[in-house]
């Protein structure tokens, strides 16, 4: 039977962080928590492990994590339901692991709130490149003055959203979308765009896209079913349009 990882081979590149970011590994298979927690720990990570829901909660409580490599399938608490508890107890990064071919737990699992995914059989090293992507993306902005617009605001230094003076709950990923958009109003972006820019991917699986655009839409629109804010460019991809409720401001 085909492991689900790549035999160790190229040495993983290094986090790049002045102080070492805390990860923990959350899967049932010694061999495969063995190797990615290797990986992770030589490319300068803090590398917390369990082999289950309740363990990961317990590690977690007792260290939280700046990010989460989580595994769909565990015994007794599934990696959705972990995924829930641990963000009902304060925001962190979460890439799932799945298995190859399984698009409907893939895409439960961004519902829930996962930042990325990675499919089994998968190589360490990418495992690391996308720790560091989601990790880079997740960290202080560039820019850190309030975006409004819409009756929408976004404050990236916060990391805190608002609809009408009403504080939205976004996930990370949610968050860096809904900010891009009000920086880019009446702009249209394809998924790969968004990709690219919001993810910090050059390739991936574009339904990652779709669901967290869906997602949003469910946070900021006064009738998701038919976006006003948010809409569908067909042949394209997105746009956010506020010209109806007024123009974007920054300061």
């Amino acid at each position: 039977m085909q492991q689900p990882y790549e035999s160790p081979g190229a040495v993983p590149v290094e986090s790049g962080h002045a102080h070492p970011m805390r990860v923990l590994v959350v899967d049932d298979d010694p061999t495969v928590a063995e190797i990615v927690s290797g990986y992770l720990d030589r490319a300068g990570y803090v590398v917390d492990r369990a082999e289950d829901g309740p363990g990961a909660l317990a590690r977690a409580a007792a260290h939280w994590p700046d990010l989460v490599v989580l595994d769909l399938m565990l015994p007794g608490m599934d990696g959705l339901e972990v995924c829930r508890r641990l963000r009902g107890h304060g925001p962190v990064p979460v890439i799932m692991l799945t298995a190859r071919g399984d698009e409907d737990d893939r895409i439960l699992g961004l519902e829930v709130g996962a930042d990325d995914y990675v499919t089994k059989p998968f190589s360490p090293r990418e495992l690391v490149l996308r720790v560091e992507s989601v990790l880079r993306r997740s960290g202080p902005p560039a820019v850190t003055r309030p975006l409004s617009s819409a009756g929408l605001t976004a404050d990236p230094a916060a990391r805190r959203a608002t609809k009408n003076g009403t504080e939205l709950a976004l996930t990370l990923r949610e968050f860096d979308l809904l900010a891009f958009f009000l920086r880019h109003p009446g702009r249209a972006f394809s998924r790969e765009d968004l990709m690219r820019e919001v993810w910090g991917w050059d390739f991936g699986d574009l339904s990652t896209v779709t669901v967290h655009v869906r997602r949003l839409r469910g946070k900021v629109e006064d009738d998701p079913a038919r976006p006003r804010l948010i809409q569908t460019v067909w042949g394209v991809g997105y746009r956010f349009e506020p010209a109806r409720t007024g123009s974007v401001e920054e300061g």
